[in-house]
C-alpha cells in the first residue's frame, strides 16, 4: 500500500541523510506513478502494481546515493518556469531569484525592448525568467560549455521563449557587442578547496566548470565586471550572483572596475547574493553599500 512503502523510502533517505526525505519520498513517488500531487491524493492507499513499485525503488536507490532530486526527475521548479536539469548544468536556486527580481525592479519600463545578455547562462534560468516577465526583452545567452546549451535551448522552447532568445558558445562575454540593458551572470564562485567539503549533491553531481571560481571564488568577477563596463547601456543595470561570504571582496572589484557606487543585495535571508551595478549609479531601494 502507498503509505507503507512512502514510510519505507522515507525511512532509507533519512538513513542516508537526506534532510527532506519525505518530501523527496513523495516527489519521487509521484515521478515513479506519473502523478501529480492530486493525483496521488485520488489514489489513496491503494496498492502499487509491480511494475510502479520496481520504478519507485529504482529512484529511491538513486536518491539514496545523494543524486540531484532535480536530476532523477529531470526537471525544476524556478521563477515562474520549469525548467530542464542534467548533470551538464548547475539545477537554479531559490537563491538566484533574488538576482531575477532586483533586475525586474531596475526596470523602468517592463513594456520596453530591452536587450538582455545572460553571461555564463547553464540552463537558461535567469535569461529565461526575465523574459517571461518582458513582454518585448530579447536576449543573447552565453555558455562555454555546449552541453549546457543545448539544455538552455530546450528549456527555451518548454516555455515558448525560443523566438526571443539566441545562444553563443563563448568565454564569459567574448565577442559580444553592446549596448544592452541588462547584463546578468551566476558565475562560478566557490573556491577549489571549498568544494570537497559540499554536500554531495553539488561536489558529485554538478558540473565542476560551473562551480569552481578559482582562488578565493573570485577570479571571473574582475573581468566580468570589466566587461560591464564595455557593454552596458548607459541607463542599463548589471547584476552578478555572489556567494554569501563575498561581498566585501566583490564589491572592491566591482568598484575598482569603475562602478563606484555598486551594492549589495541581500537574499531573503539578509545574506549577501547580488553585486548591482548601474552605469548611472541609480540607487535601488533593495540595495545597500
Amino acid at each position: 500500500m502507498i503509505p507503507t512503502h512512502l514510510e519505507a523510502a522515507t525511512a532509507r533517505l533519512a538513513a542516508a541523510g537526506i534532510e527532506d526525505a519525505r518530501e523527496d519520498a513523495r516527489a519521487l513517488l509521484r515521478h515513479a506513478l506519473r502523478l501529480d500531487a492530486a493525483g496521488l491524493i485520488a489514489r489513496g492507499e491503494a496498492a502499487l502494481s509491480e511494475a510502479e513499485r520496481a520504478r519507485f525503488e529504482a529512484l529511491i536507490t538513486r536518491r539514496a546515493s545523494r543524486e540531484p532530486l532535480s536530476q532523477i526527475i529531470g526537471s525544476v521548479g524556478f521563477w515562474t518556469l520549469d525548467l530542464l536539469v542534467t548533470r551538464d548544468v548547475l539545477t537554479p536556486r531559490s537563491d538566484t531569484e533574488t538576482l531575477v527580481r532586483a533586475a525586474l525592479e531596475a526596470v523602468s519600463d517592463p513594456a520596453a525592448p530591452l536587450r538582455i545578455l545572460d553571461i555564463a547562462t547553464g540552463s537558461g534560468a535567469i535569461a529565461l525568467a526575465l523574459l517571461s516577465e518582458l513582454p518585448n526583452a530579447t536576449a543573447i545567452a552565453t555558455d562555454i560549455s555546449a552541453a549546457a546549451l543545448e539544455i538552455a535551448k530546450a528549456n527555451a522552447a518548454r516555455n515558448g521563449l525560443e523566438s526571443r532568445i539566441r545562444f553563443a558558445g563563448t568565454s564569459w562575454a567574448d565577442g559580444m557587442e553592446g549596448p544592452f540593458d541588462i547584463i546578468v551572470s551566476n558565475p562560478p564562485y566557490i573556491a577549489p578547496e571549498v568544494i570537497e567539503t559540499l554536500e554531495p549533491e553539488v561536489r558529485d553531481f554538478e558540473p565542476r566548470l560551473a562551480l569552481d571560481g578559482g582562488q578565493g571564488g573570485l577570479k571571473p568577477y574582475a573581468h566580468l565586471f570589466a566587461q560591464a563596463r564595455r557593454l552596458l547601456a548607459p541607463d542599463g543595470a548589471a547584476l552578478f550572483e555572489i556567494g554569501h561570504d563575498q561581498g566585501k571582496a566583490a564589491l572592491a572589484l566591482a568598484r575598482g572596475a569603475g562602478f563606484e557606487r555598486a551594492r549589495i543585495i541581500p537574499d531573503l535571508a539578509g545574506r549577501d547574493r547580488v553585486v548591482f551595478c548601474s552605469a548611472t549609479e541609480k540607487d535601488l531601494e533593495t540595495g545597500r553599500g
